[in-house]
């Protein structure tokens, strides 16, 4: 009966990509979404949309920001916006939610990408170019470098603009939107804080 040895090469291969599995598992997500349970100077335990008890570390330079209400009247062609989205059955892009950007500025994140707020739901960041009526809502034609997308924006879905706060917004029991900084030690790290007040969580 023959052993089959490993040759060294073959064993370094083997260590490195263990590590690298180890590190990937390891690594935090981009964003958490939750309620605030409990604050504890600058350490937050929250409980995650999908029902997990995290505790959460605010970074030395978090900013916090909470949304404002606004409607449909609110968008018009050179608004800039992002929109979380879903392709409809009919392959239309769909919008779950619109949120202004500062008038003026650069597009932020420009461009259209996977996102993480519905099972195959995306990202569209840009310009509205066109807009046109749709059924109870509109179509909004979302431009940006290298592309575009047309985004059906049905009229009951939450509009929002993000105004920049403080720690003061921090409240247990609201809702918020975490950014969480890169990881390879699982620990959460909350670079920004979007903050439900007044009734208005961020929806993305």
């Amino acid at each position: 009966m023959s052993t089959c040895r490993m040759r060294p090469f073959q064993a370094i291969v083997l260590s490195v990509l263990i590590a690298a599995a180890g590190a990937a598992s390891a690594q935090t997500p981009p964003r958490v979404r939750g309620t605030i349970t409990a604050i504890d100077g600058n350490l937050l335990s929250v409980k995650s949309r999908e029902g997990k008890d995290l505790k959460i570390e605010l970074a030395p330079n978090a900013t916090f920001a909470y949304m404002k209400r606004l409607g449909l009247a609110d968008v018009k062609p050179g608004t800039a916006l992002g929109t979380s989205a879903q392709t409809g059955p009919d392959g239309k892009i769909v919008a779950l939610e619109l949120h202004l950007f500062a008038a003026g500025r650069p597009v932020p994140n420009e461009g259209h990408r996977p996102w993480d707020l519905e099972p195959g739901s995306t990202m569209t960041n840009g310009m509205v170019t066109a807009m046109v009526e749709a059924g109870n809502g509109r179509e909004l034609t979302l431009s940006y470098k290298d592309g575009a997308q047309r985004v059906v924006v049905p009229a009951h879905i939450p509009i929002v603009a993000s105004q920049e706060g403080d720690r003061s917004l921090l409240a247990v029991g609201e809702y918020a939107l975490f950014a969480i900084a890169p990881s390879t030690d699982g620990k959460l790290t909350a670079t920004r804080v979007q903050i439900t007040k007044d009734g208005v969580r961020p929806p993305q």
